[in-house]
Formats: C-alpha cells, structure tokens, sequence
C-alpha cells in the first residue's frame, strides 16, 4: 500500500483522535457602531451588548434591528439611553433575558418598560461575581465602570431614576475568545488587575472623550488590560464624541503597548 494511501486509511482514525475545539464554529461579533454589539457564541447563542442599533451613525439602524428576531441574552453596562438603546423592543420581540446589575434591572423595569419577566437573580448579579449561563457556554463577569448611571422614562413626565454603579463586562465564551466591553468609563488603575483574572483577547474600548476617556487615557486603559486587540467603539456618534482610532494607535505607540487596533466598520461582523 502506498503512503497515500495509507493516509486515507488512517484520516478518519486521526480526525477522530483531534479536540472538538478544532471543528468548533468561530465566535461572531458585529458591530452596530456607538457601544452596540452582537456576540454569537460558536452554538449560535446570541448576546446583544448595549443595543442601540438605531444610534445616528448607523445609516441602517432600522434594517438591522428589524433583522434582530432571535437573542437570549440582552447586556446592558448601564442605564443611560445611549446605551439601554433598543433593548426593550428587542427584549419584547425575542424574550432575551437581562444581564446587568441588579439596580438596574429593577429600575428597567419599573421605569424603563423592560419585561418584568425576562429578569431575575440568575441573570443578574454585581461587580466582583460571575454568572455561568447558556448552559455553561458563556461566563459574564462584572467589572467597574468610573461614569455615571440612571434610567429615564421613555413615556410622559421622563422623569430620572437611579440606575445603580455603571460598570462593563468580561465575556468568557467556551471554546472562544474572552472578550472585555468597558462600557463608558475613564481609565482606573485596577483594570490591571483584570488580566490577573482571565487573559483578554479582544478589548472594546470606549475612545470618544467628553463623557468617557479618549484615546490617550485610552491607551493607558490597553496598556493596563493587556488584551490582544482593541476595538474602539463610542466614537464619532456625534460631533461631540472626536477621539478617533487614529489617535488611539498613536497614543498606543507612545504607551509601548503592543495590543493591536482593529477599526470595524458599522455593520461589519468578525469571526473570532
């Protein structure tokens, strides 16, 4: 028998004898434009990160969301509405359930209109704790944000209410990638300790400047977290928003970090 054949022989044996992780599909994230993301996990669980898929910078804001029939989970960092978005239509179409604080959730609820039903203390939980969901295919942990939180009324008076700490999220997805969205926030010293905890593939940082850091404190935010890539997000939805990815691997260069910007377009979706 030739050595060809004896290849042949020998595949299904060898391809048997391989992890599962090799034949695994890839984890897909998309992204909305402002700090809105859609996680699939390699089973096609769907995660949607603070979903305001409407926001002024993405031209097909009503297309996508009304592409969006199927999430199990809806993850909110905080309570402001840029970031809270679309998520209660979403939560009514889909029946995803909410992940956030437990402040939050409750003022979501109460005054913000999401569904009572889709909440509960299996998805919801504080900083320092860990949830392990989808059937152990996902573990989301809760990391401190420096910003500011409150629910507004989406109807009537608008009156403001208190929507606990803002905070951001450490995604660990089974045989995927770990992903840390730092939802609004400035650069804080114990985000070195993040990567003490779990290794951090893919950073999705905050980069606009005004209401959260730009790219210099950015980059002082990489240096901290030490993840493979960064995505900068929450930029250039307005005006006001003008710290640019430019200026964030500029900064970087400057810090000696040695993380690697990736710049997604809106609507564009990677394979992780």
């Amino acid at each position: 028998m030739n050595m060809q054949n004896k290849i042949k022989k020998l595949m299904p044996i060898l391809l048997l004898s391989l992890p599962l992780t090799v034949f695994a599909n890839p984890t897909e994230l998309t992204w909305y434009g402002h700090a809105a993301f859609k996680l699939v996990t390699p089973s096609g669980k769907i995660l949607l990160i603070d979903p305001w898929i409407t926001n002024p910078a993405n031209k097909n804001g009503k297309e996508d969301l009304a592409k969006i029939d199927k999430a199990d989970l809806i993850l909110i960092s905080h309570g402001h509405g840029d970031h809270v978005g679309d998520s209660v239509s979403l939560a009514k179409k889909t029946g995803a359930k909410l992940v956030s604080t437990g402040d939050l959730g409750k003022s979501l609820t109460l005054f913000g209109g999401f569904p009572a039903e889709q909440t509960g203390m299996s998805t919801m939980g504080n900083f320092g704790g860990e949830l392990t969901l989808l059937e152990g295919e996902v573990k989301i942990a809760f990391i401190p944000a420096i910003h500011s939180s409150s629910v507004t009324e989406p109807e009537g008076a608008k009156h403001t209410h208190n929507g606990g700490n803002p905070g951001g999220f450490l995604i660990t997805v089974k045989n995927g990638p770990s992903i840390y969205h730092t939802g609004d926030t400035d650069v804080f010293s114990d985000m070195a300790l993040i990567s003490q905890f779990h290794k951090i593939n893919v950073m999705l940082s905050c980069i606009g400047g005004h209401f959260t850091m730009g790219p210099e404190r950015a980059a002082l935010a990489v240096k901290l977290v030490n993840p493979d890539t960064v995505i900068p997000m929450h930029f250039g939805t307005f005006p006001i928003l003008s710290g640019t990815p430019q200026a964030l691997e500029a900064a970087l260069k400057t810090e000696g970090s040695k993380a690697k910007v990736k710049v997604m377009a809106i609507g564009e979706t990677l394979n992780l």
